[in-house]
């Protein structure tokens, strides 16, 4: 027998073909995978994740964040994920900042998980 690995917590199966692009663990490589993307490609993960935010942080929030599993670790990163993503949907209406030139930031901290 086979044992089968969840990807996401039971409920959330339907966000599993966005895993492999946005459950990053770092910021860098989230703003990364933002950059390579279209913004077609953006605004599907966003209008997929964005109306279930609500009730993952919910499902998080039942959770110790120090002893967090696997697959509730993925999606907190997914929600990390959708708010780096949420600018350059609804504000920027592309994946870079625009009239930034090669400016860049370096993140001098990441969220604990």
């Amino acid at each position: 027998m086979t044992a089968t690995v969840n990807l996401l917590p039971a409920g959330f199966e339907d966000l599993d073909p966005f895993v492999a692009d946005w459950a990053k663990p770092t910021r860098a490589e989230r703003y990364d995978t933002r950059l390579s993307k279209s913004i077609d490609e953006l605004v599907e993960f966003y209008d997929a994740i964005g109306p279930r935010a609500e009730e993952a942080i919910a499902s998080l929030d039942s959770l110790d964040l120090e002893d967090l599993p696997e697959d509730a670790t993925r999606l907190l990163q997914m929600l990390y994920s959708m708010i780096l993503v949420s600018y350059a949907v609804n504000i920027f209406k592309q994946p870079r900042i625009p009239d930034s030139g090669a400016a860049f930031f370096d993140t001098v901290a990441e969220p604990v998980v």
